[in-house]
């Protein structure tokens, strides 16, 4: 073969292969990536039917009757389906309450953990004062400490303040999120310090850094909070329970935990409330889930 020079180069043993055939073999490095790819995809689908499973299983047996439920527990298609139990469950107990206190309370958490933890984040990222490695030491314990082993503080705390059985009793303890912190804490740091330090050459506050320059910016790292501030609220069910006394101003799970009854257990009815309980936040993951990922690989990562 020759090159552009006209000088001509041996060919490699073994290269007398048909024409237009490749000489070299494919790299191990290819193989290496295909293998992995299609180890990830065999274990994702296999956390996809661990958890699909459950769901299934209780879409069927909310759709069977409750005697069929008794008699043939593992059949799901005996006795037929209908949406009785949904319709039952929703004319019989408050659902709808359920679903209007768990929103206005998970709506509630979002503004002020946002707001708050935001403040909180950039105060740590950019701004210098005394005491500030012990804020972060502080901060950096509430991610040690289980939520179980603040509930009897937390509770004297709100009698004391008046504020059991109301929704402030449930809004504000979820403000105080370290990890929420840390989130907003690792995105600003990945801010370009060029960047504020013109913002504060040219004469803006730190407030207006903050609101006019840092939080446009960070989008991302706003809708992952956001999105995992609400899911933690809808899905609380130790502190609802002891802070609501009433019936109707319970939340989803607390009111859910309430159907099950152990002398006469209506396993239709109780499977078609649970289903109604977690549509919302299957809905919410499935229409901002673009969002959680990038908020995730985007934090910190800049």
């Amino acid at each position: 073969m020759s090159s552009i020079t006209g000088i001509t180069r041996p060919r490699p043993a073994g290269a007398e292969g048909a024409p237009g055939e490749s000489a070299e073999p494919p790299a191990p490095g290819v193989n290496g990536a295909k293998l992995f790819n299609r180890l990830c995809a065999v274990c994702l689908t296999l956390f996809a039917l661990i958890w699909l499973v459950p769901f299934v299983w209780a879409l069927i047996t909310s759709l069977r009757p409750d005697g069929s439920i008794t008699a043939k527990p593992t059949s799901p298609f005996a006795g037929g389906w209908s949406l009785h139990a949904y319709a039952y469950a929703w004319d019989t107990y408050p659902i709808g309450s359920w679903y209007l206190n768990s929103l206005v309370i998970g709506v509630l958490a979002v503004v002020f953990t946002v707001a708050f933890c935001s403040m909180a984040g950039f105060a740590l990222a950019f701004l210098r004062f005394p005491g500030r490695s012990v804020v972060l030491a502080l901060v950096t314990a509430g991610l040690m400490l289980p939520t179980e082993a603040l509930v009897l503080p937390q509770f004297i705390e709100y009698r004391s303040l008046h504020l059991l059985g109301t929704y402030w009793a449930l809004v504000l303890p979820s403000v105080a999120a370290p990890v929420s912190v840390f989130i907003f804490q690792a995105f600003f740091k990945g801010i370009p310090v060029p960047l504020i330090e013109a913002a504060r050459i040219d004469g803006a506050s730190w407030w207006r850094v903050y609101w006019t320059i840092c939080m446009p910016i960070c989008r991302p790292a706003i809708s992952t909070v956001s999105i995992l501030t609400f899911i933690n609220s809808w899905n609380a069910f130790l502190w609802p329970l002891l802070v609501l006394n009433q019936t109707k101003s319970q939340t989803i799970p607390v009111g859910l935990a309430s159907l099950v009854n152990n002398s006469n257990i209506q396993y239709a009815e109780v499977m078609a409330s649970s289903v109604l309980g977690f549509l919302p936040l299957i809905a919410v993951f499935l229409v901002f889930q673009r969002r959680i990922t990038q908020g995730v690989a985007t934090t910190g990562i800049k």
